[in-house]
């Protein structure tokens, strides 16, 4: 009871003391070496932050210092546009007044700013922004010249199309947010900007279209931003477990993608678009769950095709979820449902098996998550050929020595490529493959049916930032049905989703159907 009383007295003290972990704010001072002496001693013991002294004037009259983070800043366009300009300035008047236009004049460079305050300063300054200070002057110059190495724009790995763009977003905001502009050319796209972490200073971009987006869906979304509190935000998963609707649902209510115009045809209907500095996965909300069964090749393809690859997708999920349990319940409470030779097949398969039929799915099922695990972990190379020889030699193996069904075999194999068909829902589908499975074992088919009827119950229950899950199927939306299942053509699809309440509801002409010249 004590030991209880001591840590939450503890836990408390540590809540009250967050607010050390912040720099006490202070002003510029007119003195450089009190400027410069304060980042020293706050920057004592680390080697990477760069203090250049230097006098501003061919004959010495002025002293400056530049201060920087190695390796975040342009070292050539520091040189050239700031350091140079500064050394060889010729003073035409008497004083310090010449240098009060100094951004305007010397600095030849895109972006100088002014600040008063050191708190702020040094937040740029860790960001790759340089810090200019000149005696005699109460601000500082925030130079921009940020530069670091980055990863070239490639297509991402786990959203490939036949047909599209080949391009996705990479780990620096801003040119997340540059490629998105070079999709929609429009002023009324926003880009506002945050920072979340209280020791990290993660930038965080909000994109919208203000024209477009439900201002409810706006300020719900800004409103579960603000209230984050936490040290450290390094992915934009961080981001997502604290703004979904359901964190104890295994179904995601907020849609990630690394696609760009995926994001912009989002932002297009109504969304908004979350990008994080350091990660290449962009999040979107509000997610409707029959999202998940569309790709960004369907509106590149014609429709006939597309709907039809859309519905396979849709079976395919059914198939990975269910098959086992199907599989399990027929065999052990239902057998009528089979014919008599299939049954005398697969008993004489499973001839010799020492264990349970509930037993040998759910092991091999978790043998299959065991190797995809470890291929995606390994290196590229190592990760197939242990992926090839786990799925062929191991699963032959078992079956050959007896420890499991060839049709066992065959239903989880067959359960595991569907789950591949919607990688959105890969995680939940593996989840639910595993409660179905447990059903069925108990129950068989009623079980099964009991399952499905809880989660229908629950996705029907969800909401994404206000918007049910669930639609347009519940509640019923005839009108949003053209783009559901199927993907209807683009000439008619002439408005946006009305579940989304859009500010502006129309998105194109009605009369774009095309015809032969008369």
């Amino acid at each position: 009871m004590f030991h209880w009383m001591e840590r939450k007295l503890k836990f408390a003290n540590q809540r009250r003391k967050r607010n050390s972990l912040r720099l006490p704010d202070q002003s510029v001072s007119l003195e450089l070496d009190k400027n410069v002496s304060y980042l020293k001693d706050i920057f004592k013991k680390s080697s990477d932050i760069v203090f250049h002294s230097f006098f501003i004037g061919i004959d010495k009259r002025v002293e400056a210092a530049l201060v920087s983070v190695d390796g975040l800043y342009d070292k050539t366009e520091i040189h050239e546009h700031v350091l140079q300009p500064l050394q060889n300035y010729e003073f035409q008047q008497k004083g310090k007044e010449a240098l009060n236009q100094l951004d305007r004049t010397l600095l030849q460079i895109q972006s100088v700013q002014k600040m008063t305050g050191m708190e702020q300063s040094i937040d740029l300054l860790l960001k790759g922004d340089s810090l200019l200070f000149v005696d005699g002057i109460s601000k500082v110059y925030i130079i921009g010249a940020r530069a670091w190495e980055m990863r070239s724009i490639d297509e991402p790995v786990t959203e490939t199309v036949v047909r599209g763009p080949r391009e996705g977003f990479v780990e620096t905001l801003r040119t997340n947010t540059s490629m998105i502009r070079r999709k929609i050319h429009h002023p009324n796209l926003q880009i506002q900007q945050i920072t979340l972490g209280n020791i990290t200073k993660t930038d965080v971009a909000i994109v919208y279209i203000d024209t477009i987006v439900s201002t409810e869906i706006l300020g719900e979304v800004k409103r579960r931003l603000q209230r984050i509190e936490m040290d450290g935000i390094l992915e934009s998963g961080y981001i997502e477990e604290l703004i979904e609707d359901a964190p104890f649902s295994p179904f995601p209510t907020v849609a990630n993608t690394e696609r760009p115009d995926v994001v912009a045809s989002r932002i297009l209907e109504g969304r908004v678009a979350i990008i994080v500095e350091g990660t290449p996965t962009v999040l979107v909300v509000p997610h409707l769950m029959f999202e998940s069964f569309q790709s960004a090749e369907d509106y590149y393809s014609r429709p006939y095709y597309s709907s039809f690859v859309r519905i396979l997708r849709f079976l395919g999920f059914m198939v990975s979820t269910l098959a086992p349990a199907f599989y399990v319940a027929s065999q052990d409470y239902h057998k009528e449902i089979f014919p008599s030779e299939l049954l005398i097949t697969v008993a004489a398969s499973r001839e010799g098996v020492p264990f349970p039929l509930i037993i040998e799915v759910f092991l091999l099922l978790i043998t299959f998550e065991w190797l995809r695990e470890a291929g995606i972990r390994m290196p590229k190379p190592i990760g197939q050929a242990v992926s090839i020889v786990g799925a062929l030699i191991l699963g032959e193996a078992a079956v050959n020595a007896g420890f499991v069904g060839a049709p066992t075999v065959i239903i989880v194999a067959v359960s595991a490529i569907t789950s591949f068909m919607v990688a959105s829902m890969a995680d939940t589908a593996a989840i639910l493959r595993l409660v179905y499975l447990i059903a069925a074992a108990i129950l068989g088919f009623y079980g099964v049916m009991l399952a499905v009827s809880f989660f229908l119950l629950h996705t029907a229950s969800l909401r994404s930032f206000g918007i049910p899950y669930m639609s347009p199927l519940m509640p019923l939306s005839p009108p949003e049905w053209r783009d559901f299942l199927v993907r209807a053509p683009l000439w008619t699809l002439n408005r946006r989703p009305e579940s989304l309440r859009p500010m502006e509801e129309i998105k194109q002409e009605s009369d774009q159907k095309p015809h032969p010249p008369k």
